[in-house]
């Protein structure tokens, strides 16, 4: 069996036009917040509205040998399996396994005022709104692929959906339920991963790295309550101050360098040659969609340094305050504490656990003034490097992209994280992994404004399906 590839992108078409982009229009207006940022995320119940709109869609679709259920452990996020039976040649023992989330990021403000996070607007091409790109459409995709393989003279191997709901907390939940999953999992040979980034909507790009991640809340306590400035500044230190020298034990204030010995890795050549590729792909505009004020400037030096900076080096971010009174309000008073949550990005071939500890232990340690100082919430994750394509891989990829998009493939590392690769890379070391994703110029996830270019889910949707058919031919 051959697939036939125009069919098959007929079928794409017709499944995005007339049953995804419904789905996802439906799918934006839940506030599925993840559970870092919804701490009664079970009883309001909007996971679990997510959970149930994913899993309707898919017991309608007619795919062959498929069966779905719902993983639920005790106090954990829901899980969604679907598995699909080998299809078109005869049973094999290996497993794809494609992966996905439904959780979402919070609502952010600087929201286009005609748009907004939980309202859906499609809007020339592109769909607005929470989570659709990051990364609601994979369940759909993913999918849809399978399907359009099985209708259009295709075959594929055993195929694995997981649909996980934790992963903008750092996927907490997800070890448990990949535990309780051992024996379904089976042997597995590869895995599609659609939660990554593009850099531009022209090309396949395949993600080859993603960085790991290690966070606290770092809060300082120097008074019991609030005085007056006028009667203690100068004599109490500011607890904004103490933060800062703490801060300064980590990371460079002039350069953003990381001083943590454990979060600087060696970067191997191969990924510095791939960097300056992609730089010379992209050229001198390459990052002219960060939104910076006017006059400011980034700190690399170059392009290529851009994207090792982003994607090898280790950065830290405050991406939280608390104790901090808006300035509206804000009285001349001495604040009895501060806490800045922390937010450092490690190289993918880092320890991620170690880097915690050496954080924590650095923050903690001789506090200045006797202040209390004190880290809580730690939460760290892996990175991952990727293992080289093997060729029929790489030849897949090669024809899905030229097939798609009448262009070559494009390779890059990412500067977020994906805690399932970690995990899946350590328990399947040779497994061949194809990580890529929707995310590209200005579709802003996590932040305002965030979208899902159409045209360009509906092509990848398109790849996804010839590396399926490839790989299960080849198992034949």
């Amino acid at each position: 069996m051959t697939l036939r590839t125009n069919d098959a992108g007929t079928a794409i078409h017709e499944i995005w036009e007339h049953d995804v982009v419904p789905q996802l229009v439906d799918y934006v207006r839940i506030p599925a917040l993840s559970p870092a940022f919804d701490a009664d995320w079970e009883a309001h119940g909007h996971l679990e509205a997510a959970v149930q709109q994913v899993v309707a869609w898919i017991e309608t679709r007619d795919v062959s040998g498929l069966t779905c259920s719902v993983q639920r452990l005790d106090g954990r996020t829901p899980l969604i399996v679907v598995e699909v039976e080998p299809f078109g040649h005869s049973s094999t023992n290996n497993t794809v396994v494609l992966y996905g989330h439904i959780d979402k990021q919070p609502e952010m403000e600087g929201w286009r005022d005609d748009l907004g996070p939980w309202t859906p607007v499609i809007e020339d091409g592109r769909l607005y709104g929470r989570g659709g790109a990051d990364d609601g459409y994979a369940a759909f995709a993913s999918l849809t692929a399978i399907e359009a393989v099985q209708k259009n003279g295709g075959c594929h191997a055993r195929c694995l959906l997981l649909i996980e709901a934790s992963e903008e907390s750092g996927s907490p939940d997800l070890p448990a339920h990949v535990d309780a999953l051992a024996e379904t999992l089976g042997d597995v040979d590869l895995v599609l991963c659609l939660d990554s980034g593009c850099l531009t909507y022209e090309t396949l790009w395949l993600t080859t790295s993603l960085r790991g991640l290690a966070g606290v809340d770092l809060r300082v306590d120097i008074l019991t309550e609030g005085v007056h400035s006028g009667s203690a500044s100068g004599i109490v230190p500011s607890s904004f101050r103490i933060v800062r020298q703490l801060l300064d034990r980590v990371e460079d204030s002039e350069t953003g360098a990381v001083l943590l010995p454990s979060a600087t890795v060696e970067i191997p050549g191969h990924r510095v040659v791939e960097a300056k590729g992609v730089a010379a792909e992209l050229g001198d505009t390459a990052l002219d969609d960060l939104p910076l004020v006017d006059g400011a400037q980034i700190v690399p030096s170059s392009i290529a340094e851009a994207l090792i900076e982003n994607t090898w080096r280790a950065s830290l971010s405050v991406v939280g305050a608390d104790g901090l009174p808006p300035t509206a309000r804000a009285g001349n008073v001495l604040r009895p504490y501060t806490t800045l949550k922390l937010s450092l990005r490690v190289p993918p071939t880092g320890n991620s656990a170690a880097v915690l500890r050496e954080l924590e232990e650095t923050l903690v340690a001789n506090p200045p003034y006797g202040a209390r100082v004190t880290v809580e919430r730690p939460e760290s994750a892996d990175g991952w490097n990727a293992p080289a394509l093997e060729p029929w891989l790489a030849d897949a990829l090669e024809r899905a992209s030229q097939s798609a998009f009448d262009r070559p493939m494009c390779l890059f590392g990412e500067g977020g994280t994906i805690p399932f690769m970690g995990m899946l890379g350590e328990k399947f070391p040779d497994a061949q992994f194809v990580i890529t994703g929707v995310l590209g110029p200005e579709s802003n996830a996590h932040g305002p404004n965030e979208f899902l270019d159409l045209a360009y889910a509906e092509k990848l949707t398109n790849c996804l399906a010839t590396v399926l058919d490839t790989h299960g031919s080849r198992s034949t």
